[in-house]
């Protein structure tokens, strides 16, 4: 209940109320796309600046070689899975979405931590920022695979999208840059570096992340239309892949014994969704499958789904199995 009480969850509610009745209001995507880049700079800072105090340790390495290996099984996972009702393309662009992650979700959940003291580490951004490619990556590889296959069995010639072009896409990209850039920028530039930026990156935030989740509820109650006449695994697979993601992660946690706030944070890694970095690529890598099927899925049900209830939900399993 404290969770939905949370101002800014309360504007992502009233965000999806306002798109669900059709208002017109909306945020103009310039603005959007400054909060975004301002919550990734904030977050990043935050981070470089704990890890300048911290240092990199063992629990560092461990945390970080969990987030790749979670990055890479989830994805392989949900295509396995999905591929027994669904065609390959459509199981690959879904499993993409899925195994990468969602930006907005993991800064949600870092405030949801700091409200109640719980402790995490600077790194946790890098390890964000280490998920979001591999997914991509794999789905490329299957989607080629499946080209392959169809062009010998109709002898007919289709260009494979090439994974070096993949690979700068995913490594270049603005937003990821931004995010470990402003990592470095804090340890280089260490104690005195955040006494200046603390009002910029600390006391502008919670409005910011407030003001972006009112844009994000408008987006999340418009993009449900997406998912009318799609295959109901689909809709299933909206929620449960992030319950059964998030509780892979915290067994693979519990055995390597991370700290419990960075078990949540990968608990959330997992259970997200991306709907912006993935459908930025697959609309050029995948146009054979339809943006709206894995847009709608990720921002239509597991992301809201992840900030009213999820959030709080990994938090309570974490508490009691650690």
């Amino acid at each position: 209940m404290t969770n939905f009480l949370d101002p800014a969850i309360l504007f992502f509610v009233f965000g999806v109320f306002a798109g669900s009745v059709k208002s017109n209001l909306e945020i103009p995507p310039q603005i959007s796309r400054f909060l975004s880049l301002y919550l990734l700079m904030a977050i990043g800072l935050k981070g470089g600046f704990a890890l300048h105090k911290s240092g990199f340790t063992s629990e560092i390495g461990f945390s970080l070689g969990l987030a790749i290996f979670l990055a890479v099984i989830i994805p392989w996972i949900g295509y396995l899975l999905l591929r027994r009702k669904l065609n390959a393309f459509d199981a690959a662009a879904i499993a993409a979405t899925y195994g990468s992650v969602s930006a907005v979700t993991f800064i949600t959940a870092t405030q949801y931590l700091d409200q109640f003291d719980i402790h995490y580490g600077g790194h946790m951004a890098a390890a964000m920022a280490l998920m979001e490619s591999p997914a991509i990556i794999l789905a490329i590889v299957l989607a080629n695979k499946a080209r392959a296959y169809q062009s010998k069995k109709t002898h007919t010639q289709h260009e494979a999208t090439s994974i070096s072009t993949i690979l700068h896409e995913s490594f270049t990209d603005g937003a990821q840059l931004l995010l470990l850039g402003s990592m470095v920028v804090a340890l280089v530039s260490g104690d005195a570096g955040q006494k200046l930026m603390a009002p910029f990156s600390i006391d502008l935030f919670k409005g910011m992340l407030a003001f972006f989740l009112l844009d994000m509820g408008l987006m999340a109650a418009r993009n449900l239309k997406g998912l009318k006449g799609k295959p109901p695994v689909t809709l299933l697979y909206a929620i449960t892949a992030p319950l059964s993601h998030a509780l892979l992660a915290l067994l693979l946690c519990s055995v390597i014994n991370l700290p419990l706030g960075n078990t949540i944070l990968l608990m959330v890694l997992a259970a997200s969704a991306s709907y912006i970095a993935v459908p930025a690529v697959l609309r050029h890598a995948l146009p054979e499958v339809n943006p709206a099927l894995y847009i709608g899925m990720s921002l239509g049900i597991t992301f809201p789904f992840n900030i009213i209830l999820g959030i709080p939900l990994y938090t309570i399993l974490a508490k009691q199995f650690l």
